[in-house]
C-alpha cells in the first residue's frame, strides 16, 4: 500500500556505523580521486529509502548545512510544512548525535517537525490529520544500541534512556492512557502499544519495514488513547 512518509533527522551526525562512503575529488593533476569520508544519517535516509515499497512517496526533512533558527515563517512553511501536510507517517531517525545540546529544542528541525507533524491541519486545499509517527533508533559509530536502548534479561524488556532524547519525542512515549504494565525489580514494565511514537531498532525494522509502519498507522488510528503532547515548551 503506498504511503505518504516524512523523514526527519539529523543530516549530519556521524555517530553511526561506517558504511566506507567516498567522495569523488580532483587532484593537482586534474585527475579524478576516490576519498573517504564520515558516514551520516543522510546516508541511512538513503538506505532507508530504498527500502521503503517503489510507490512510497518519501518526503525529506533537514539539509546539509540549514539551522532552523534562521529561516523565517514563511520559509519554513514552503519548504517543511506542504511536505508534512502531504503526508502520513512521519519517521525519526533517533540518532546518537541529533540533539544539539548548543540550541534550545525549538530552534532544531527533529522538534519542530515532530510537533508540526502531530497537529491536525486545515489549509485551502483540506484538511489533515496528525501523522503516524515511528522512531527509527540507529546504532552509534561502535555499531551499538546500548547508547539509548539496553536489554534487562530479568525483566524480559528493554529499558529506554529517553532522558537523551528531544522532550517532545520522550513525552510522546509511555504516554498511552490506560497501559498494559507490569512491576519488576520496582520498575514498571510496560507491554502492548504503550507509545504513541514507538521506537525500534534499525536492524529490526529492515526485517518486516510494512509491518512497522503498519503498527504506528494502527497507532495513530487509536491517537485518543494516547496522552499526546503537540507543543514545544
Amino acid at each position: 500500500m503506498a504511503r505518504n512518509v516524512f523523514v526527519s533527522y539529523k543530516y549530519g551526525d556521524i555517530k553511526v556505523p561506517d558504511l566506507n562512503k567516498t567522495e569523488i575529488g580532483v587532484n593537482v593533476f586534474g585527475q579524478l580521486t576516490y576519498v573517504s569520508r564520515p558516514t551520516r544519517v543522510r546516508d541511512y535516509v538513503d538506505e532507508l529509502q530504498e527500502i521503503l515499497n517503489d510507490e512510497d512517496n518519501i518526503n525529506l526533512g533537514e539539509k546539509d548545512g540549514e539551522s532552523l533558527a534562521e529561516f523565517k515563517e514563511s520559509t519554513i512553511r514552503t519548504a517543511l510544512k506542504k511536505k508534512i501536510f502531504r503526508s502520513s507517517v512521519t519517521i525519526v531517525m533517533i540518532s546518537k548525535g541529533m540533539v544539539d545540546p548548543f540550541k534550545i529544542e525549538i530552534d532544531q528541525w527533529i522538534p519542530w517537525e515532530i510537533s508540526y507533524s502531530l497537529r491536525q491541519i486545515t489549509r485551502d486545499n483540506g484538511s489533515s490529520r496528525a501523522n503516524a509517527i515511528l522512531g527509527i533508533v540507529l546504532p552509534d559509530e561502535n555499531n551499538s544500541y546500548d547508547w539509548y536502548l539496553t536489554y534487562d534479561a530479568d525483566c524480559n524488556c528493554t529499558n529506554h534512556n529517553t532522558s537523551i532524547l528531544f522532550k517532545i519525542i520522550r513525552d510522546n512515549m509511555f504516554n498511552q492512557k490506560y497501559p498494559t504494565r507490569t512491576i519488576c525489580k520496582g520498575q514498571q514494565v510496560y507491554s502492548g502499544d504503550y507509545s504513541y511514537i514507538p521506537n525500534i531498532r534499525w536492524d529490526n525494522f529492515k526485517t518486516n519495514p510494512n509491518y512497522f509502519l503498519d503498527k504506528s498507522i494502527e497507532i495513530r488510528d487509536k491517537i485518543k488513547e494516547y496522552d499526546v503532547h503537540i507543543n514545544l515548551d
